[in-house]
């Protein structure tokens, strides 16, 4: 390590005085500046390689941490994602080499690897994926106007405070204006039965109290039929609904039956198949814009909003199926179905 460093009219010295008019050797130079020589043969290559004698840019402190260990940490981090800092710090200090978690923190982000929120999949077993890929391969034949005639349903559970978690606001450091209220267990929540088509939304009804399949009846009994005849499906129209065991129940199943209407089959564990699951999401974010304060005015503001849904967004929706499940050539169907 250095612990002297000679000034730049010293340094300029040498390079004059090495010059090839002048005649001085190493040796030579050395004496007259009372340097040592190996220190005038540096500052002249130096000056040689970059034609000046300005100090260059230094790498900086040398790293803590050996290339071993480094590579043992990008190892640990790919082989384990959900591995913590701490972790990887305590695992660091066992080796012999104690850093702070920034450092590790650093040396991830050097090598690409970022902390960020897991996405959420369905989880998905052999024989769901192959359910997945038989129901995909099933209907590669249906025309779009199969699809029109089919009716989509699901239920959602809807809280009070759920979308008010997170939110970005402008604000001046170290202060604590716009805050968002929050309550214990969101304020309370709603569960809600809804169903649309490429025609636009039928009918919403909130369910009270604990959904059974004596429940599931009532509500298709009061809302399925009026449901298709606001939306024009017609008789032969087919009803999408999922695994459920209430949905599936016998006495369920026996009621279509007796009603004519015919029921799609449905794979399990397929949730973002069904494209309800996207109105969903943008009618709990259009509801939170009202701030609703109590469950009458979620409700309400609820209805309102799932009515708003224009017909054009729905026949939007409705045309993913049939783009999905005609594309039996390509590599995005199939990573589509099976994962």
């Amino acid at each position: 390590m250095k612990n002297k460093e000679h000034t730049r009219q010293v340094r300029d010295t040498v390079v004059k005085k090495s010059d090839f008019k002048a005649g001085f050797g190493y040796k030579n130079i050395s004496q007259a500046l009372n340097i040592p020589r190996s220190t005038v043969q540096a500052i002249i290559l130096k000056w040689k390689e970059y034609q000046t004698t300005a100090n260059q840019p230094r790498p900086g402190r040398p790293s803590k941490l050996s290339a071993h260990t480094r590579r043992r940490l990008i190892r640990d981090a790919a082989k384990r994602p959900m591995i913590t800092l701490n972790e990887l710090q305590r695992s660091t200090a066992e080796v012999g080499d104690s850093v702070h978690r920034t450092t590790i923190s650093r040396i991830l982000h050097k090598y690409g690897l970022y902390g960020r929120v897991a996405r959420r999949k369905t989880f998905l077993k052999d024989i769901h994926k192959k359910c997945r890929l038989k129901f995909a391969t099933s209907h590669l034949g249906d025309t779009p106007n199969m699809w029109k005639k089919v009716l989509w349903s699901d239920e959602t559970k809807i809280e009070l405070f759920g979308n008010n978690a997170k939110r970005y606001v402008w604000r001046k450091s170290n202060t604590a204006e716009h805050t968002i209220p929050t309550v214990k267990h969101g304020g309370g929540s709603i569960m809600v039965w809804a169903c649309f088509s490429s025609a636009g939304t039928g009918k919403m009804v909130k369910i009270d109290g604990k959904m059974d399949g004596a429940k599931y009846r009532t509500i298709l009994e009061e809302n399925l039929m009026e449901s298709a005849k606001d939306l024009r499906l017609g008789r032969r129209f087919v009803f999408q609904q999922d695994n459920n065991p209430k949905h599936k129940a016998k006495s369920t199943m026996e009621w279509f039956k007796n009603k004519h209407i015919q029921v799609l089959e449905w794979p399990s564990q397929c949730p973002d198949l069904n494209p309800i699951e996207k109105l969903w999401k943008e009618l709990k974010t259009a509801v939170h814009k009202w701030s609703p304060s109590n469950l009458t005015e979620l409700e309400l503001f609820c209805k309102e909003e799932w009515e708003k849904i224009s017909v054009s967004r729905c026949a939007k929706l409705i045309d993913i199926p049939q783009a999905t499940y005609s594309c039996n050539r390509s590599k995005r169907w199939r990573y589509k179905v099976l994962t």
